[in-house]
């Protein structure tokens, strides 16, 4: 199964001179939480979620930090920051960086750029042009109707899931609550949050030492828990 199986055709868009307020109404009337953002010459220039209102003047939401913090930050960020609290164009607060993937792209794939980069939806675009979108919700009802395809967890898996999330438990460094832990044929998938990279490797070694295991899939975030950068897992292992 893939992207274009799945997604959804029919994409409502805004463009990057809309206003903040109409896209907010448009998003509420459709009772949508995100939309892509297309330019006049049909180009995919951006995505609004949700996500991107969460910190707004209007609501009073804006970051309140020591001034040491600020100055290590730099002007730059700062600027960043008022930008998108006060801005008035949906160019202003928009996420540029945006992942796409082609109609034939596999939904594995999907799934990955939404685990690595913490995002609910992934335009699909072919020939340049946004032809759908896939969100979350269209993979739950991809799961709901080919529920009795899916194969169950063999036995197999689960013990390496079981054994591994037994051993990290025993481990004062390891984030068990953060982190989630799926196994299939053999393949250990680890996501979640850490707040030291050196948790990334350990998280590694501990699963390798499960007997079973026949690879390890890093989709694990390093979160600085002051700053709140974050850095993501290697492409490589």
């Amino acid at each position: 199964m893939n992207a274009g199986h799945v997604m959804t055709p029919d994409v409502v868009s805004v463009p990057p001179d809309a206003s903040v307020g109409t896209a907010a109404q448009l998003m509420l009337q459709k009772r949508i939480s995100g939309v892509p953002v297309i330019d006049e010459r049909g180009h995919l220039v951006g995505i609004l979620s949700e996500g991107d209102f969460l910190r707004r003047a209007e609501t009073g939401t804006g970051r309140r930090r020591p001034r040491w913090i600020e100055f290590f930050m730099g002007p730059g960020r700062l600027a960043d920051e008022y930008v998108r609290l006060s801005g008035r164009k949906v160019r202003d607060v928009m996420t540029h960086e945006v992942r796409t993937v082609p109609p034939d792209a596999p939904l594995e794939q999907v799934v990955r750029l939404m685990e690595r980069h913490n995002v609910k939806r992934v335009p699909v675009v072919d020939g340049g042009k946004v032809v759908g979108i896939v969100t979350r919700a269209n993979l739950l009802h991809a799961v709901a109707s080919f529920a009795d395809e899916i194969a169950p967890l063999s036995a197999a898996d689960a013990a390496i899931r079981d054994r591994l999330l037994a051993a990290l438990k025993d481990q004062p460094w390891a984030p068990v609550t953060a982190i989630d832990v799926t196994v299939r044929n053999g393949v250990v998938r680890l996501a979640g949050i850490i707040t030291d990279e050196r948790q990334r490797q350990a998280l590694r070694v501990a699963a390798e030492n499960i007997a079973g295991v026949k690879g390890v899939e890093d989709n694990v975030v390093w979160v600085e828990p002051v700053s709140g950068l974050f850095a993501e897992a290697p492409v490589h292992l």
